[in-house]
């Protein structure tokens, strides 16, 4: 049975007038309710765009109503998505953010490299904007591309604060395009962000209604036998996990959106047959993985996280939570082409349409089959679970473990934990000498991974950047990896690191915490970056979910399994039972922001600050 979807107005917006009749983000321009210095006009398929050195902006509560049923939402001067900004490269911006709610806010520039007051995180960068004041932003733009901003307050991101950012180059980029739309994608409830967190709170899969079924036995049978898939079922049901929690927060409660816009609205973006168009593709999501695909076109890839990469071609990609990825495609013929972005969990989908006049429409491709994880995704041997870690040593909260039988897991005994470090003292064996990457084990767990913060600890990790994950391996078509994308001119600062920081991705969903190193945010001391210095981070992934970990003032340059550049990104994102490394050079002096982009993760406790000083 469905389980009931609460319909409530957010509490802090509790006492604000619903207006019914908006559709699509319901903008109130007109209203007079700010004042203009940068505005343009808005230009057909796009947002309304302001351009300029000096913007004036607005945080103010808006009627949206994309579902039937009407809504406030928390918006840059009531659009949702808010206005796309347009910079220049070596300008200097100045942006008056005005709060016109009755509560805190902010605004956040990712992936934008400035000043640390200026980053826009409430409790590092500064305290927020107060209701009735104005925060003046003001710095030199340093970089091109494609990027966006949000709210870093409370769930605001969540009800939409949001919108996309073009940085026009001083050089002229290096391909050819005719002209070019902003795709953003995103989630939107009805519900109250903070109901949404608290049903998480209770039971951690309450929006996950994807469980497996008799069906997938069956099939899973025909594949790999009765034996191996009876065995692997009644592992996955003795953790009370299940391999299709691939989603925390899903389409029963979200609708996707383009631009804005729902899929019944069908966002259009015009071309002229034989151009090419440059798609710039924002996850401005809270917590949806989208993979994306346009049926009949071929999308290269131009850059990544605003960077330019080498030109990949290539049929579909995931977009994680904050990730940007720049497309070129080169639509024919007098007719229309779908975007197609479906949810991880093939829960729901965001729809938009490349035609050659308003109102047409291309088919709508049908939902992929639901993901399955693995016991490799799980950080899992596939060798009878013989890497797994459930010893529980060193205070392990064995309740966090979901009730676990340890004997009863393909009879694994405690004999068979011989050659499991559990001290968690030994690092990390390097990755393999190879640039495709393999399996290592992971030696090295920090003490708190063995405390109520977390309940899995992985044991074997991936290293490959080529594998597309769960859902898109082996689906047909030539998926975008990691290791298609290579920045190009290299990286920025070419010494090697002379210092290793190793992280953890962890959580115990019967908490819903989630943490670094099984310590959530409140409990955790800021990491200290030298000034100067070229660090490596590493990542594991303890946990069953993708993470995309943002790194607020500076770059991750993210390396291959040998240790070489790769793809310099803002955001990078770390699939279940992976392992993933990046150089960062600590050039930016201040507090910063570290954390999982999943929102509620992040408000779970999966987060640091970092100084650099």
């Amino acid at each position: 049975m469905k389980k009931p979807i609460l319909k409530t107005p957010p509490a802090n917006l509790s006492r604000r007038r619903f207006v019914e009749g908006l559709v699509a983000g319901g903008a109130l321009a007109g209203t007079g309710l700010w004042t203009t210095s940068a505005w343009a006009a808005t230009s057909p398929g796009q947002p309304a765009v302001l351009s300029g050195t000096d913007f004036a902006l607005d945080l103010i509560e808006a009627p949206v109503n994309f579902t039937g049923t009407p809504r406030m939402a928390t918006t840059v001067n009531g659009q949702v998505s808010g206005p796309l900004l347009r910079w220049r490269e070596g300008d200097r911006v100045t942006l008056r953010v005005k709060n016109r709610m009755p509560v805190s806010g902010s605004i956040h520039w990712h992936g934008i490299l400035l000043p640390s007051p200026m980053d826009g995180v409430p409790g590092l960068s500064y305290n927020g904007i107060a209701p009735g004041e104005t925060y003046v932003y003001q710095f030199d733009v340093r970089q091109a591309g494609t990027y966006w901003y949000h709210s870093h307050t409370r769930f605001q991101e969540q009800t939409g604060m949001y919108g996309p950012i073009i940085i026009e180059p001083r050089e002229p980029a290096p391909f050819a395009y005719d002209r070019d739309y902003v795709v953003m994608l995103s989630d939107w409830t009805d519900e109250n962000p903070e109901e949404v967190f608290e049903h998480l709170k209770q039971m951690s899969d309450y929006y996950n209604y994807i469980r497996p079924t008799a069906g997938d036995l069956v099939r899973q049978a025909e594949k790999e036998g009765w034996a191996k898939a009876l065995s692997t079922r009644a592992t996955w049901d003795k953790m009370r996990m299940s391999p299709r929690d691939l989603s925390d927060v899903s389409g029963a409660t979200y609708t996707y959106l383009t631009n804005g816009v729902t899929p019944a609205g069908n966002w259009t973006g015009l071309f002229k047959p034989g151009e090419k168009v440059r798609l710039r593709f924002i996850n401005g999501s809270s917590m949806t993985y989208f993979d994306v695909r346009i049926p009949g076109l071929k999308m290269t890839v131009v850059a990544a996280d605003g960077q330019y990469v080498h030109p990949v071609s290539i049929d579909e990609f995931r977009i994680g939570v904050a990730e940007t990825y720049d497309v070129i495609v080169e639509p024919t013929g007098d007719r229309a082409y779908t975007i197609f972005s479906q949810a991880i969990d093939r829960s729901g989908y965001a729809l938009a349409t490349l035609a050659t006049r308003q109102g047409m429409r291309d088919a709508v491709p049908k939902l992929d089959p639901v993901p399955m994880l693995t016991m490799a995704d799980m950080g899992m041997s596939m060798a009878g679970m013989s890497g797994m870690d459930m010893g529980g040593k060193g205070g392990m909260d064995m309740g966090g473990m979901h009730g676990m039988n340890m004997a009863g897991i393909n009879g694994m005994k405690a004999s068979d934990m011989k050659g499991m470090d559990m001290s968690g003292a030994q690092k990390n064996p390097p990755p393999p000498n190879d640039a495709q990457g393999g399996d290592v084990p992971v030696k090295h767990h920090a003490p708190a991974e063995y405390g109520a913060g977390n309940t899995v600890r992985a044991q074997e990790v991936s290293t490959r950047l080529d594998d597309p994950g769960a859902g898109l391996r082996d689906n047909g078509r030539r998926v975008l990896t990691y290791a298609d994308l290579h920045t190009v001119g290299g990286a920025l600062d070419p010494r090697d690191p002379t210092r290793e920081i190793e992280l953890h991705l962890t959580g115990n969903m019967d908490r819903y915490m989630w943490s670094f190193n099984g310590q959530k945010f409140s409990d955790s001391e800021p990491l200290l970056f030298h000034y100067g210095e070229r660090l490596r981070i590493v990542l594991v992934n303890d946990t069953m979910m993708n993470h995309p970990i943002h790194m607020h003032g500076m770059w991750s340059e993210v390396e291959s399994p040998d240790a070489a550049f790769q793809v310099r990104k803002h955001t990078v994102s770390v699939a279940p039972g992976h392992r993933i490394t990046y150089r960062v050079s600590a050039n930016a002096r201040g507090k910063w922001a570290y954390h999982c982009h999943l929102l509620y993760h992040m408000e779970a406790g999966m987060f640091r600050a970092i100084v650099v000083a």
